[in-house]
């Protein structure tokens, strides 16, 4: 296990069509409460529509790549931590590895040395093109010198925390990502999607993947809490 300062700086990513400002009251949780330097990456609607293609991939992640690296220049450890959700998750991994991509070599393990999915769609019966790519070049645990926590959610469709949306969708989506729809999950993502292979994992009841979910998601205030103690809990 690498050794993690717990007080480096941050670099979110957010997921699919969720812009920014959606994570500003993560990143400011963060700061207040652990006094932490954090940056979101800056993502509308039409940089998410794009990351269909690779040049979409590549657009989001040039802009981790300068957060991170004007990060790193203030970091006591020289390292940044990464969160990523949901597709953010999965792009990350990307970001860490040394190969190509695009034409850009990142070789974010060089800069990062945490990793913090949350929601993150990572093993998948069907996949977009470009998520399954990253599970094909990039399988589990990929980067020996970062560590990986895997955060999954477990929401009840039929309690009060879900929403009248995740009600009618989550088995549809459940069966889209891993062949079955009666698994539990996030409303969005199944467990098993979630939990990444090889990294330590963490299932949060009664969460859902985000707002439009249910009413309690993993940048709510309680959820923000046992992510973030378990993945400090172990800095060495």
């Amino acid at each position: 296990m690498p050794a993690v300062d717990p007080k480096q700086p941050v670099v979110i990513l957010g997921g699919f069509l969720i812009t920014d400002e959606a994570y500003a009251p993560m990143a400011d949780w963060l700061r207040q409460e652990h006094q932490l330097d954090v940056a979101i990456t800056p993502a509308g609607r039409l940089d998410w529509l794009s990351t269909t293609w690779a040049f979409g991939w590549r657009r989001l992640l040039d802009r981790v790549d300068a957060l991170v690296q004007e990060q790193q220049s203030r970091s006591p450890s020289g390292q940044v931590t990464l969160i990523g959700h949901s597709s953010g998750g999965v792009m990350l991994r990307l970001y860490l590895s040394r190969e190509p991509f695009a034409g850009r070599v990142y070789a974010g393990a060089e800069r990062c040395n945490r990793l913090i999915t949350l929601g993150s769609p990572h093993q998948a019966v069907r996949a977009t093109p470009l998520r399954a790519m990253v599970e094909r070049r990039f399988p589990g645990c990929h980067e020996a010198g970062v560590d990986y926590l895997a955060v999954a959610g477990e929401l009840d469709l039929q309690g009060p925390m879900a929403s009248a949306f995740s009600r009618r969708s989550a088995r549809g989506s459940y069966r889209s990502i891993v062949g079955e729809a009666e698994v539990l999950g996030d409303g969005l993502v199944p467990l098993s999607s979630a939990l990444l292979t090889g990294a330590r994992q963490l299932v949060l009841p009664a969460t859902a993947h985000g707002g439009l979910f249910g009413t309690t998601w993993y940048g709510s205030p309680e959820r923000l809490a046992l992510w973030w103690d378990a993945a400090t809990a172990v800095t060495a």
